[in-house]
């Protein structure tokens, strides 16, 4: 199990709030391991795990992001 997964685990476990919701992101050293990650695929030399990671990340991003927009309705709503 990546960062990642394990930052957004910890951060459902946890409970959360909209607002909570709305202002998440991930650690910096996530967003460098992603960074990283683009910067390769772009050169073409990510390993196939490092793909699967790289492609899990973005399925976990594109929640957070609809997440993200539900909770700043929810919020509007208050």
């Amino acid at each position: 199990m990546t960062r990642a997964y394990e930052e957004i685990i910890d951060f459902i476990a946890h409970g959360s709030t909209p607002r909570d919701v709305a202002a998440f992101t991930p650690s910096q050293e996530v967003r460098d391991r992603v960074a990283d990650l683009i910067y390769r695929e772009k050169l073409g030399t990510l390993q196939a795990g490092e793909l699967d990671e790289l492609n899990h990340f973005m399925e976990l991003e594109h929640i957070m992001r609809m997440a993200k927009a539900r909770a700043r309705k929810a919020l509007g709503h208050e």
